[in-house]
């Protein structure tokens, strides 16, 4: 998919995902992140854009955004949903978790993972995805649910391969 001319509006149509074909249209939403992304190199604007393909795109989800690592902890970054909690400590929470472990959590059941974070009453479930550069922890993806065992192995796959085009639009490129 070509990126659109920076100055005409983008208009994505991210609601005609059904998930009914998860692997397929995990491939197509990766086709449109790509357009999306293309020719973009501000890390912050593509993890807002980002955030708001899979909010609008992937059902039954109440929060999709990012944290960045900053020092030891990680720090909110572009989301889509209600406010959430802006810093959380390495190792805590299922975000902190999947940064130490630098790889995919999913949690069928939050109330059930130890020191989960709760910053939406009504989630259920949860999937951080780390987000790494050259193997080194940059931040993490995180997404949440209202329905217990929301994600699985599918959308684990698939938001890794999500995660991997916002890195490796940025790559090298953050602004300082």
């Amino acid at each position: 998919m070509a990126s659109p001319p920076r100055d005409q509006a983008m208009s994505y149509t991210a609601k005609q995902y059904d998930f009914r074909d998860k692997p397929g249209d995990y491939a197509r939403l990766a086709q449109e992140l790509t357009g999306l992304l293309g020719g973009e190199s501000d890390r912050i604007a593509n993890a807002a854009n980002t955030a708001a393909l899979i909010f609008a795109a992937l059902p039954d989800v109440n929060w999709a955004g990012f944290y960045f690592l900053r020092g030891t902890e990680l720090v909110l970054g572009p989301f889509q949903g209600k406010p959430a909690c802006v810093r959380i400590g390495l190792g805590q929470g299922v975000c902190g978790a999947a940064a130490v472990q630098r790889r995919t959590l999913v949690v069928p059941d939050v109330q059930r993972f130890p020191g989960h974070i709760t910053c939406d009453a009504a989630s259920r479930a949860e999937i951080v995805v780390p987000l790494l550069e050259a193997g080194a922890l940059i931040g993490v993806l995180d997404i949440d649910s209202p329905v217990a065992a929301r994600f699985d192995e599918v959308d684990a796959r698939g938001l890794e391969t999500l995660a991997a085009l916002l890195v490796n639009a940025s790559v090298a490129r953050v602004p300082r």
